[in-house]
């Protein structure tokens, strides 16, 4: 599974992409897209639905009255480099103007060659029309200042992204050839494009490595890696009496407040329509949602093996020792959502670590409390230990993938029974 992953981020260059590619798995393993709005769906049925290309919820309706819904959340975009509508900077160089998208590190995309790719709106007779592209091909560069001319540059960098953050893409001939390029590989004429959703992406491949190979390095582990691993474990499970679902989500990395990210109407919307199409009352509906449990997943930081300092002393989990399990006023975990994720963990054999910020860190915020809101349901935040988050180039634990594919399984595969006091697992 682990060189799989790798092979799903390289075709993942960013968000729509992310999506394209997962919507095809499923299509491949039988599911059936439904457009948003009236549905007809069967006892036994595989369905999933997309809003804006970027995201995607999919699901199993059991052939038996479900008990609940079992849900998982994970985000299909990734820290970047947006490229703006009118991209090309002209003068000496050719320079495309881009802004940042998330909390990135900066400096490990610099002297790094880089590729686009995204989505662009084409006119097409009386159509806008969707179309992705990806330029597959190292394209651009973003050139450090040589220590000549910044003596100061080891001493703590500064980018000031108007000025040192522009990627260099060609010489002063280049002028107009950028557009073209996209439009080539959009299939259009440059001038049928009314708009784009691009994005500067890092198109080396991920690596396995390490004395026994227990390392994995790729872009966009965070949050592709769990993107993977849900949709894996998702597949894989065993009928329960309750609905397995699937969230992907745009736009975590800017607060998910988006018409298709975690705070939107999208998971309700869903939940809601799956209980209308098997006739079930609104309070049927409520019901099911005191039977529910959704899993919020979002990579965590490993313990890094030069700064242990910034680390939390008793719960700071390592690469290779187990999904982690999140803690924080930040997060959505509490005890009961932690204990039962953990004794499902526990059943299948999966080793389970704890992580929390150092009690001075405020840390970052991820899907759980956000979706929560819209559902009301027990949420656990987990994901895998790794290092350099937010870099263009992310390390996780080789092992850690099969220890998350086989604690999703479990979990997709498990009935809650859920009371006031109680939980029982079967």
């Amino acid at each position: 599974m682990l060189h799989s992953m790798l092979h799903y981020i390289q075709k993942s260059p960013d968000c729509f992409h992310a999506v394209e590619t997962l919507r095809q798995m499923l299509l491949e393993a039988g599911y059936v897209q439904l457009a948003e709005g009236g549905w007809r769906l069967e006892q036994g049925g595989k369905y999933f639905a997309v809003r804006n290309g970027s995201s995607l919820i999919a699901f199993r309706v059991p052939t038996k009255t479900p008990a609940g819904f079992l849900m998982s959340a994970s985000h299909s975009d990734s820290p970047c480099f947006r490229i703006r509508d009118h991209a090309e900077l002209n003068g000496a160089y050719t320079r495309l103007s881009v802004e940042r998208y998330g909390g990135m590190l900066n400096a490990p995309w610099l002297d790094r060659p880089l590729s686009v790719a995204g989505r662009v709106l084409v006119r097409q007779g009386g159509r806008i029309e969707q179309r992705l592209v990806d330029l597959e091909k190292d394209c651009v560069l973003i050139p450090n200042v040589a220590i000549h001319l910044n003596r100061e540059a080891n001493n703590g960098a500064k980018y000031d992204p108007a000025r040192d953050l522009f990627p260099l893409y060609g010489g002063p001939d280049a002028k107009g050839t950028f557009r073209q390029e996209i439009a080539a590989k959009a299939g259009c004429a440059p001038e049928d494009i009314l708009a784009t959703d691009l994005f500067v992406y890092n198109n080396q491949r991920g690596v396995v490595w390490g004395p026994k190979g227990e390392f994995v390095s790729a872009p966009r582990l965070d949050d592709l890696a769990c993107v993977f691993t849900c949709a894996q474990g998702f597949l894989m499970a065993k009928d329960s009496n309750q609905i397995p679902v699937l969230g992907v989500f745009d736009n975590e990395e800017i607060g998910s407040e988006t018409k298709q990210g975690a705070a939107s109407t999208f998971l309700p919307d869903t939940l809601q329509a799956i209980a209308e199409a098997l006739n079930l009352s609104q309070a049927d509906y409520r019901k099911l949602l005191t039977q529910s449990f959704l899993l919020s997943c979002d990579n965590g930081h490993g313990l890094h093996p030069n700064h242990p300092e910034l680390a939390d002393q008793n719960e700071a989990p390592v690469l290779n020792g187990g999904v982690v399990i999140k803690h924080s006023p930040r997060y959505a975990t509490d005890g009961v959502s932690s204990a039962v994720f953990a004794e499902i963990c526990r059943k299948a054999s999966v080793p389970v670590q704890h992580y929390a910020n150092r009690p001075d860190q405020a840390g970052g915020s991820t899907l759980g409390n956000i979706a929560n809101t819209k559902t009301g349901v027990y949420t656990v935040d987990i994901g895998m230990a790794q290092l350099a988050m937010h870099s263009c180039f992310e390390t996780a634990g080789s092992k850690d993938v099969d220890y998350f594919i086989r604690a999703v399984e479990a979990f997709y595969g498990s009935s809650l029974q859920i009371e006031y006091g109680a939980v029982t697992i079967l």
